[in-house]
This record gives C-alpha cells, sequence and structure tokens, in this order.
C-alpha cells in the first residue's frame, strides 16, 4: 500500500505543476509572445487601433515580423529537441535568417515595409527565445529514475537529463518524468516487473534503455539489429524528395558564388607543389554505387605514407592542404558532385571503394548506410570528427544510423549549423 501511494504522489506530483504546463507549452509562447511583439512594434507607431490605419507598411510589416517570430520560437523548440543541440548559440543565427528570408522577399518583390517594424520584431524574437531558452532549461530538465542494468552507470553521466539509479522498486517520495529499463536485463525479478508495472498504471511512461540512450548520445548501437529495427530505420522518402530539390537549387546558386575562390585556391595548390589541382577518387555512394568524389589536392604526389598516418604529422600533407584540410575547404567542390546527384550537402560521409570493401568484412552492417545519399558533411563528422580505425568506425556507424534513423529537415539544419561550427574551429581536421 505504501508503495501504491509514493507512485501515486508521484504522478501527483508531475501534473500538479500547471504552470509549467502553460509556461513551456506552444500556445503560450506564441500567444504571448505575439502579443508582446503587436503591442511593442505597432502600438507605438499606429496606436491603440492600428489595425484601422491605411499606412501600407503595416500589413506587409507586421504580418512578416510575426511570421518570423513563429517560425523561429517553432524551429529553436524543434532543434532544442535533438542530441547536442541545447545550446543558447542557436538562438541568434536561427533569428537572423528566420527575419533574414521575409525581408529578402520584400526587398526582391520591391514591397513597402517599415524597417523599425523588424528591428523592434527582431530584438523582441531575440529576448522572447532566450527567455524561453532559460525557463526550458529550469522547467523542462527531464528527470528519469533507471533501474539497475549494465552500461546504466555511463547513461547517468549523460548530460541534457538527470538520471537516477534505483537501488529498490520503489521511487522514495521523489519526483520522476519517466522510468528507464533494459527489458532484456537478467537483474529484473517479479519484484522489479510489478513495480514497472504500477508505474505504469499510475501514469509514469516506462521506457527501454535503448530509446533513451538514442536520444542522449545520437547514436544507434549497431550489435543487436534486427530486421524490425531495420525496418524502422527506413528514411522519409517524401523528405528525400524535398532534400534533393534543395540540394539543386542550393547548388545552382552557389556554385557561381565559388568558382572565384576555386581559381584562387587552384593557383595556390598549383605555386606549392606540382600535380593536378583535383584529387579524384572512387567514393562508394547512394545504393552502393560507385562515384567519382572530388576534392582539392592537399598531399603531395611524390610522397608515400605508411597506413592510417597520424593525421597531425602527415608528411605527405602540403602547406595550402594543412590549411583547406583545417576548414573543410578541400571538400568544396563536392558541391558538383551534389549537382548531378552522386552526393547530398548532408549525408554519411562516403568511404573510399577500398575502405568500403574492408569495413564491410570487419563492421556489421556497413552496407546499410549507403540507403540515403553520402554527403559533404554529416551527422558523424560534427559529433566525432575524423575516424579512419575499426573501432572508430563502428562509433561513426552508430551515428550514421542514428541519421538514417530520424532523417529530417530539422536534424539537417542542426547538422548545417554544427558544420559551420565546425568550419570555424577546425574540429576533427585531418
Amino acid at each position: 500500500m505504501k508503495e501504491s501511494n509514493s507512485l501515486e504522489q508521484n504522478y501527483t506530483r508531475r501534473h500538479s505543476r500547471w504552470y509549467e504546463l502553460i509556461l513551456l507549452s506552444y500556445l503560450f509562447q506564441f500567444l504571448s509572445g505575439g502579443f508582446v511583439l503587436l503591442g511593442l512594434s505597432a502600438v507605438p507607431i499606429w496606436g491603440f487601433e492600428f489595425w484601422k490605419s491605411q499606412d501600407p507598411n503595416l500589413f506587409t510589416s507586421l504580418s512578416a515580423s510575426l511570421f518570423a517570430f513563429f517560425v523561429s520560437t517553432f524551429s529553436l523548440r524543434k532543434l532544442f529537441r535533438l542530441p547536442g543541440s541545447e545550446s543558447v548559440s542557436y538562438i541568434l543565427p536561427i533569428t537572423f535568417v528566420c527575419y533574414a528570408i521575409p525581408i529578402g522577399l520584400i526587398l526582391f518583390f520591391r514591397t513597402t515595409y517599415s524597417i523599425q517594424i523588424f528591428l523592434i520584431g527582431f530584438c523582441i524574437t531575440l529576448l522572447w527565445c532566450f527567455a524561453g531558452f532559460f525557463l526550458g532549461r529550469r522547467y523542462r530538465l527531464t528527470r528519469y529514475a533507471m533501474l539497475p542494468f549494465k552500461g546504466s552507470k555511463e547513461l547517468e553521466t549523460s548530460h541534457g537529463a538527470l538520471f537516477k539509479i534505483l537501488s529498490k522498486p520503489d521511487l522514495e517520495g521523489q519526483r520522476y518524468n519517466a522510468i528507464v529499463a533494459d527489458f532484456n536485463s537478467p537483474t529484473i525479478n517479479p519484484e522489479w516487473e510489478k513495480f514497472l508495472a504500477q508505474c505504469t498504471l499510475a501514469g509514469i511512461p516506462v521506457y527501454s534503455e535503448t530509446k533513451i540512450r538514442e536520444t542522449v548520445t545520437g547514436r544507434v548501437k549497431i550489435n543487436h539489429l534486427s530486421e524490425n529495427v531495420f525496418g524502422s530505420l527506413l528514411p522519409s522518402q517524401f523528405y528525400e524528395f524535398i532534400k534533393r530539390c534543395i540540394d539543386i537549387v542550393t547548388s545552382i546558386l552557389v556554385i557561381p558564388i565559388l568558382l572565384p575562390f576555386f581559381i584562387v585556391i587552384a593557383i595556390c595548390i598549383r605555386i606549392e607543389s606540382r600535380g593536378s589541382v583535383l584529387f579524384i577518387q572512387p567514393r562508394m555512394g547512394y545504393r552502393g554505387r560507385v562515384f567519382r568524389m572530388l576534392k582539392f589536392r592537399s598531399m603531395y604526389i611524390d610522397r608515400d605514407g605508411g597506413g592510417f598516418t597520424n593525421p597531425k604529422n602527415d608528411p605527405r600533407i602540403t602547406r595550402v592542404g594543412q590549411f583547406i584540410r583545417k576548414f573543410r575547404i578541400d571538400e568544396l567542390p563536392q558541391v558538383f558532385n551534389v549537382f548531378f546527384g552522386q552526393m547530398s550537402f548532408i549525408g554519411p560521409r562516403p568511404e573510399s571503394y577500398e575502405l568500403s570493401k574492408w569495413y564491410e568484412k570487419d563492421v556489421p552492417f556497413f552496407a546499410y548506410r549507403h540507403v540515403v545519399r553520402p554527403g559533404i558533411s554529416g551527422w558523424a563528422q560534427v559529433e566525432q570528427g575524423y575516424a579512419a580505425e575499426v573501432d572508430g568506425m563502428k562509433v561513426k556507424l552508430e551515428y550514421d544510423f542514428y541519421y538514417i534513423k530520424n532523417f529530417s529537415f530539422w536534424l539537417d539544419l542542426l547538422i548545417t549549423f554544427k558544420t559551420i561550427k565546425t568550419i570555424l574551429t577546425g574540429f576533427g581536421a585531418r
């Protein structure tokens, strides 16, 4: 009876903080932020009955600012649900992009607008998103109670959530959002099974440790994959089509911009060392088809390396090569591979044909990563960096499988921002 009362009290505590649910809801954030934006931008210019104004700037500027506000807050909430994304650094670029797009359309169509409205709206959106971020950190941090199982200590030290390993089937009066258990663990005896059933009846969710581990680490374990798991890893064909359209349009826009830089880089490479400006290598691509991937040459053509040479002291790399590798400039010619459909801007990094064959012998399910187009940047690159050895490749494959399983616009957007950070910091450079 005591244990049952404890679970009921936990359920009550989880749901009694009504103000938390209101403050963190989409509806409250949209409506309250929208009213604040209207009050501080439209009222000072057009008065309390601003909707009666005949100013042509009213509808254009105000509707565009509200649209940018809604898209900014919605996008940030989506991003912050992904592993390793709860960072205040995403607020400014997301807000900037959401305001830049409608302003660009207004300028393109030469529609009248009020710069004052946009400046006020941009500042309010920034402040509102910052407030929402820190409010979420205060109230939205998820608390998990874990049954003792192998690997529970690893989850206990994870970031982005609070984990507590239970020593007995009792929550001891503490408030938890969910219970985590390894249902295949031999440590789950009838007493623990009864506890899990009572938690479910009390409205406390019970999750498998596999699901929570994926959510926290951004990796899908490949040791015990089954046919059912492979079915869940099939990417969305609809988003695959949308993504291909985005790749085509983006590559058409950026190729003319990059061409002058390509010429400068090519001249620098030829001045320092003899040989071709481009390094063309067969890579394993989409659905296992081999293609010729383009890169700027970053090595001397007359020097050999042994095996997986230390990436920090590789004697084959030129001085220009060290620079373009650090900031990923050597990968830019792959925009032509994207245009011709051999690659995407975001996706699992393609491996050479020889390495792919070697990995397939030692790494389970390696070939499955070819179910989506390979990318110039990917989830494994921004999370792990460069991996050459088999053990490192297994971890990389876990990141790739997570990307395929969670194939979506929001994950691609997160990878895009992390890629920009990687370029600026040189993380994982070879």
